[in-house]
């Protein structure tokens, strides 16, 4: 499960091989929630409301990136890095 970004507490990552939508995981404490590429919906899990505001902030951002690592993973390939929210 590599981590392809980090900021302020929250880790993404994405599993190689994952089930469909195209999605990441983002976490931050015990908090998981997995949030569809596509649409940035949590379709699965739940994030506090702040962090929550963080990571869509930073997917609508980096959506191409992301679909770019969805798909290195759907090849079972190492995801690239993506930069974090700044």
């Amino acid at each position: 499960m590599p981590a392809i970004s980090a900021f302020y507490g929250i880790i993404i990552q994405m599993f190689w091989a994952d089930h469909v939508p195209p999605h990441f995981h983002a976490l931050y404490s015990e908090f998981e929630a997995l949030i569809n590429i596509n649409t940035l919906e949590i379709y699965e899990g739940k994030l506090p409301r702040r962090a929550l505001a963080l990571v869509l902030e930073w997917a609508a951002q980096h959506r191409a990136e992301l679909m770019e690592d969805w798909e290195l993973c759907a090849a079972k390939q190492m995801p690239r890095k993506i930069a974090p929210l700044e």
